[in-house]
């Protein structure tokens, strides 16, 4: 069992050094493109539940 274990981890380390990991630019890149589709979304969200509040509020 304890070398299952030692085993796991090492292939954990071989595969982790395979990796690429992203540069800072390509980080701010990215983050940037996930904050403004979230703004736009909400956005999105925010004028559907007026618009259909409002729709409801007119039948009652």
């Amino acid at each position: 069992m304890k070398e299952k274990i030692i085993n796991f981890f090492s292939d954990v380390v071989k595969e982790m050094k395979k990796v690429t990991w992203p540069t800072k630019d390509e980080l701010k890149e990215s983050t940037v493109i996930v904050i403004v589709t979230c703004v736009i979304l909400s956005a999105f969200v925010y004028l559907i539940d007026m618009i259909l509040n409002n729709i409801i509020k007119g039948l009652f």
